[in-house]
């Protein structure tokens, strides 16, 4: 059984820092495709960023330049640093996994999910 769990989030004010982690058991990570998503209180769940099987790595607009998806596959881990963060990055943050490793921006296309962690950022 595969399982994602995600931690590192938390409160932070606008400008502030954050580093997601999402710790992959079950299945190792090497050849697949990892991606963040999020979602804020009536919204709908959101790509945010992905990395490809060889570290190929797409971004959303809103985030580029400020947040960085990485992957240590030897940890069987997936990271997403958060750097100058707006009250709009506030939601609930989803580590997923897509088991063709190329990346994909669409929640469909993804096999496994988190259980989340929130992100809320203070202005």
């Amino acid at each position: 059984q595969v399982q994602l769990v995600e931690s590192g989030g938390g409160l932070v004010q606008a400008g502030g820092s954050l580093r997601l982690s999402c710790a992959v058991s079950g299945r190792t990570i090497s050849s697949s495709a990892m991606g963040w998503f999020r979602q804020a209180p009536g919204k709908e769940r959101e790509f945010v960023a992905a990395i490809s099987w060889n570290g190929l790595v797409d971004y959303a607009d809103s985030v580029k330049g400020r947040f960085t998806i990485s992957r240590d596959n030897a940890k069987n881990t997936v990271y997403l640093q958060m750097n100058s963060l707006k009250p709009e990055d506030t939601g609930n943050y989803y580590c997923t996994l897509r088991l063709g490793g190329w990346l994909r921006v669409r929640p469909e296309e993804y096999d496994d999910w988190g259980q989340g962690t929130q992100v809320t950022v203070s202005s």
